[in-house]
C-alpha cells in the first residue's frame, strides 16, 4: 500500500519546523528527501527514520524497531531506518530534533569512520 495523500500532507506539516522536506512515492511507500538526501522513509503509513550503529542505542532504548517487509522467502529486515517515536506525530518540536538527527547520518557526520583500503 501506497502512503496515502492524508497522511503525506500530514507529515510535511509535521516537519516544517524541521525545514522543507519532498516525499517521494516509491515502490509501496515513500522516500522523505531534503536537499536530495533520503532521511527517512513511510510504509503502510508508518514513519521510520534514517539512524547509523551510534543511533541505534536510542531507538532500542524507546522500545522501537527496525523497518521489515515481507518478500517470498520471509521477512526482511533494514537495521538502517527505525520506526520513529509516536510523540513525533504530535509535537512538530520533537519531529525536527528526530528529523535533524536523520539527516546528519544522511549526510554521514555522525558515521564511523570508515577504514581505508590499501591501494595496489
Amino acid at each position: 500500500m501506497a502512503i496515502s495523500a492524508e497522511y503525506s500532507a500530514f507529515l510535511q506539516e509535521q516537519m516544517e519546523e524541521f525545514g522543507p522536506v519532498q516525499i517521494k512515492r516509491m515502490f509501496s511507500g515513500a522516500g522523505i528527501f531534503r536537499e536530495g538526501l533520503m532521511f527517512a522513509l513511510v510504509a503502510q503509513d508508518i514513519l521510520y527514520f534514517k539512524t547509523d550503529e551510534q543511533g541505534r542505542a536510542a531507538f532500542q532504548a524507546e522500545g522501537l524497531t527496525p523497518f521489515t517487509y515481507q518478500t517470498k522467502s520471509g521477512p526482511r529486515t533494514i537495521t538502517g531506518y527505525w520506526r520513529a517515536p509516536e510523540r513525533c506525530l504530535d509535537d512538530p518540536a520533537e519531529m525536527a530534533a528526530w528529523c535533524r538527527q536523520a539527516f546528519s547520518v544522511a549526510l554521514g557526520k555522525s558515521k564511523t569512520p570508515k577504514r581505508r583500503r590499501r591501494a595496489r
